[in-house]
């Protein structure tokens, strides 16, 4: 599957999830095969809110997404190395970084939040990106680009396959009351 085909079955997906016609739960007779291995057609960064499950906003089976979920969608050294991973070993050419509205940690972030050292780097590295850019009134939407920027400054795996058109990296948008996912 190429590249636009990958965002076309993530745009179609979504729309059967809108209109509340999910299909994802009739495939699961895969689960044996997915013992032999995994071959996502996608990756997706995206913030671990439990209103946000990637699976079901893309009306996705098992094994058709690699998803990494972490507060904010942010590019760690752990997140970056998931997305190589899915790169160089899976051969996924479409990486998703999703961001979504009302996200608590990007609102942590703006309100410079301080709880626990964990919390506090978490944050730390929101602020950094809306410091870094800041061209859309909607914080979050710009947090999604910097982190999309991120990825490829801090992999020369994923920098050399995108520049190779090996992959690509789209920014996504999920707005919380419609269930729609904007790609900005």
């Amino acid at each position: 599957m190429n590249q636009n085909e990958v965002r076309e079955r993530l745009i179609s997906g979504n729309k059967r999830f809108q209109a509340n016609k999910n299909t994802a739960h009739q495939r699961l007779d895969n689960k044996k095969s997915l013992l032999q291995g995994q071959k996502p057609f996608a990756a997706i960064l995206c913030c671990s809110d439990s209103r946000v499950p990637p699976e079901y906003i893309f009306d996705c089976a098992l094994g058709e997404l690699f998803v990494i979920r972490v507060a904010g969608n942010v590019a760690t050294p752990e997140t970056v190395a998931s997305l190589e991973y899915a790169v160089s070993v899976l051969n996924t050419g479409v990486l998703v970084v999703l961001g979504h509205e009302k996200c608590g940690a990007v609102s942590a972030a703006l309100d410079k939040v301080r709880l626990s050292p964990n919390l506090n780097q978490l944050i730390h590295h929101i602020e950094i990106g809306l410091e870094k850019v800041n061209d859309e009134k909607n914080p979050v939407k710009n947090n999604v680009k910097y982190v999309s920027q991120k990825i490829t400054k801090d992999s020369e795996i994923l920098a050399e396959a995108q520049n190779s058109n090996q992959v690509s990296i789209l920014k996504a948008y999920y707005n919380l009351e419609s269930g729609h996912v904007d790609f900005i």
